[in-house]
């Protein structure tokens, strides 16, 4: 049994595109359906870094940091409004291996830097697993306008407001976990991404709409254990 981790998720930018939910759906597990706004599913990039990543129960002072970088999309099972992560590439060898092993989620190891000035963030990413596809991302983001709580406003509440994700393990069967936290808090967002190959890397075409944009300066979570659904 592996231990409920704990964690702050800081700096965040949500890229979300509207994607057909047939398209969505044939890059699913079968019980896994599309969750839809607006009659379009959603794909998502998320740039952000992980603080203080530690078993839950330690203090923060023991933990550490893990900048990461996650292609994911919005779905149901059994009335449950959930995420599904297509791949998460992250920094640490060791850090990818622990996930992948014990909470089976499709971690990739990737060189990826997080610097900030002011309000902007600037991040880039390259993937470096071993028989991976690679997969780069770059740019800078920053929050504009006034802050509002995501339960505030609909649209923001589908994209962030969700406490549990699937994944599937080596055997194809369907798993999950739950995560604790306070409601977002988000900003609206610019942002200038040079280069994002990553949605190719997953299987997907770049949608044509543009992306909206929102940041958050982050949470403190609590996660789960991996379970199987």
């Amino acid at each position: 049994m592996v231990l409920p981790l704990a964690m702050g998720w800081r700096y965040l930018l949500f890229e979300n595109w509207p994607v057909d939910p047939a398209v969505m759906d044939a890059h699913l597990p079968e019980r896994l359906a599309p969750d839809t706004y607006d009659g379009s599913a959603w794909l998502t990039v998320v740039p952000f870094t992980n603080v203080a990543v530690r078993p839950a129960g330690l203090p923060p002072s023991v933990g550490f940091r893990l900048p990461e970088l996650n292609v994911r999309t919005y779905v149901t099972h059994d009335g449950e409004p959930s995420v599904y992560f297509f791949s998460l590439d992250a920094q640490g060898v060791a850090s990818v291996v622990g996930a992948r092993v014990f909470h089976h989620l499709p971690y990739f190891y990737a060189r990826i830097s997080l610097e900030r000035s002011g309000d902007r963030v600037r991040f880039a990413s390259r993937r470096r697993h071993p028989g991976a596809r690679p997969a780069r991302y770059e740019g800078t983001y920053r929050p504009t306008g006034e802050p509002f709580v995501a339960t505030e406003d609909p649209f923001t509440e589908f994209l962030v407001e969700r406490y549990r994700f699937y994944t599937e393990d080596q055997r194809g069967r369907l798993r999950y976990a739950d995560v604790e936290h306070e409601p977002w808090t988000l900003f609206h967002a610019t942002a200038d991404i040079e280069t994002n190959t990553l949605l190719a890397a997953d299987g997907f075409a770049r949608p044509d709409a543009d992306p909206v944009y929102h940041y958050s300066p982050g949470v403190d979570i609590v996660g789960s254990r991996s379970k199987l659904a």
